[in-house]
């Protein structure tokens, strides 16, 4: 796909993966609309990329219908187009459902799944306009498998990684391609600013860059492909977890050990970082 002179919207754009999503597109020449809460984090990653592409930036909360409505005005009003939609935005309360506080189960409904669906329709009447558009969706291997501790976390990504599949099927035969990226662990804040509180079967799984799963994100605007799982191991693990529910119940306590020795190892190097050992 070519992104010359094409507009991208990109939510959670200020750290992490939407930055790196940013930094991507921007090196392909799109013009680049950034989303997300912090305008000072938005306003230096739009400094960065401002000698290599056309940058504007919203600050808003993605789980706000009218900030969202307003989103698309202002991109078209800035770039008089729409081409690209990347849902990446999105949040993570740990722990059971029974510790976690009912107004942060909710809160990640609202911005990890409620929010992409809500955007992808506001974008729509934009996209088909385009000569070529995609709407790609950052979902989670936990979307794909159970992970105890994130119990409603996994719930979110598993609905928009089914929405992503029933809207692909809705547009075919449009314009636009429809796809999800399933990363497991990414070496990011994300996960990494609140180790202590990650179950250690997220460690389990090898861990991706957040410069990998942009890559990810951007070859899944130009191919067929319907959703991508990283890595690949991680994802046909989870298919036999759910395939065969049984098996990933006896693989789950090695799991967890492997995961307790990789959590132990990234937090000794987060520490030796921390002192300059």
């Amino acid at each position: 796909m070519i992104f010359k002179d094409k507009t991208v919207i990109v939510t959670g754009a200020s750290e992490g993966v939407g930055a790196a999503a940013a930094r991507k597109f921007a090196d392909a020449g799109a013009n680049l609309m950034l989303v997300a809460r912090s305008k000072k984090n938005l306003a230096a990653v739009a400094e960065e990329l401002g000698n290599k592409s056309r940058v504007e930036i919203f600050a808003m909360d993605v789980s706000d219908a009218e900030a969202c409505v307003d989103l698309f005005k202002k991109a078209e009003f800035e770039f008089g187009r729409i081409d690209v939609l990347i849902n990446n935005a999105g949040c993570h309360a740990r722990g059971s459902v029974e510790e976690v506080p009912a107004e942060d189960l909710g809160r990640m409904i609202d911005v990890n799944l409620k929010a992409p669906i809500m955007l992808t329709r506001l974008a729509l009447p934009y996209l088909l306009k385009s000569d070529g558009a995609a709407i790609i969706n950052v979902a989670s291997i936990a979307g794909r498998t159970p992970v105890p501790g994130s119990a409603t976390y996994s719930a979110s990504k598993f609905g928009l990684r089914i929405f992503t599949f029933a809207l692909a099927e809705e547009l075919r035969g449009t314009n636009i391609r429809v796809a999800a990226v399933s990363p497991g662990p990414i070496d990011t804040g994300f996960i990494m600013a609140d180790i202590d509180n990650t179950p250690a079967m997220t460690f389990s799984q090898p861990m991706s860059t957040a410069d990998e799963v942009a890559q990810g994100i951007l070859d899944l605007c130009g191919n067929t492909q319907r959703e991508l799982s990283m890595p690949r191991s991680s994802g046909y693990l989870s298919m036999l977890g759910y395939l065969v529910p049984w098996l990933h119940r006896v693989l789950r306590p090695s799991l967890e050990r492997k995961g307790e020795r990789a959590k132990k190892a990234l937090k000794a190097k987060q520490k030796a970082e921390q002192t300059g050992d």
